[in-house]
C-alpha cells in the first residue's frame, strides 16, 4: 500500500520496481570473501548464520539513517530485508541444531554511511551471497546429501536475488521516493520480500502469502 504525500507519489509507485535494473550484478561485490571449498556444510551453515546475523544487524542500522535522511521507502526496505535475513538465521541456526552444533556469531558494528552508499553496499552484499556463496554452500549440502541444508540455502540463495532486485530498484529511484512511505512483505519461511502480494503461494517456497509479514 502506497501512502501519497507528494505530487510524485503515482509516479513513483509505477516506477519503483518496475523500472528495468540497469546496475550490473554479476561484477561487483561488497564484502566479498573467498568461499571455502574444504569446509562442510556444518562448517558453511555457521558461516551463513553469521553473515545473516550480521546482515540483519547491519540493515537494522542502515534504516534508521534513511529515516533521519527522509527515505522512508529505503527505510521500510532495509527493515523488510532485515526480517528476511531474520529468517535466514534463525533457519539456518535450527539445521546446526540438528546436526549437533550450537549456532554462534560474531557480532560487528555496523559501518554506517549515507543511504545511497548503504543501498549501494546492502545490493552488493545480497549479489555476493546469491552468486557465489550460496550456490557454494548448496553444491557442498547436495555432495553430503543434507536434505535441510540443501533447502535452506536454496530457499535463501533465491530470497536473496530478490533483495538485490528491490535495492536495485530502490537505488535507482531514491530520489523522488522521499517523503513517501511503503509497505513490504516478508515470507516467514524463506525470507522472500515483496512490495505488493500478488499470488496466494510464495514464489520461492510456496508457502501462503496470508503468512507474510508486512513491514513498514
Amino acid at each position: 500500500m502506497l501512502t501519497k504525500k507528494s505530487g510524485f507519489a503515482v509516479v513513483f509507485g509505477v516506477m519503483l520496481f518496475l523500472l528495468p535494473v540497469c546496475i550490473s550484478i554479476t561484477s561487483v561485490y561488497a564484502q566479498e570473501k573467498p568461499v571455502d571449498n574444504s569446509a562442510t556444510t556444518l562448517d558453511n551453515l555457521m558461516t551463513a548464520y553469521n553473515a545473516e546475523v550480521n546482515a540483519n544487524a547491519r540493515y537494522i542500522a542502515f534504516s534508521k539513517k534513511a529515516n533521519e535522511e527522509g527515505y522512508d521507502i529505503a527505510a521500510s526496505l532495509f527493515r523488510a530485508t532485515a526480517a528476511a535475513e531474520q529468517v535466514h538465521y534463525e533457519r539456518h541456526g535450527e539445521v546446526i541444531k540438528k546436526l549437533g552444533g550450537t549456532p554462534n556469531a560474531i557480532i560487528e558494528t555496523p559501518v554506517v554511511n549515507s543511504t545511497t552508499e548503504n543501498i549501494e553496499s546492502a545490493f552488493r552484499g545480497e549479489v555476493y551471497e546469491k552468486d557465489l556463496m550460496y550456490p557454494a554452500f548448496l553444491k557442498q549440502a547436495e555432495k553430503e546429501k543434507i536434505e535441510d541444508a540443501i533447502d535452506a540455502f536454496e530457499d535463501a540463495g533465491a530470497a536473496e536475488g530478490v533483495h538485490a532486485e528491490l535495492y536495485a530498484g530502490m537505488l535507482k529511484n531514491l530520489t523522488i521516493s522521499r517523503g513517501l512511505s511503503k509497505d513490504f512483505y516478508v515470507c516467514p519461511v524463506c525470507g522472500n520480500a515483496v512490495d505488493a502480494v500478488t499470488s496466494a503461494m510464495c514464489p520461492i517456497c510456496l508457502t501462503d502469502t496470508k503468512k507474510f509479514k508486512r513491514v513498514r
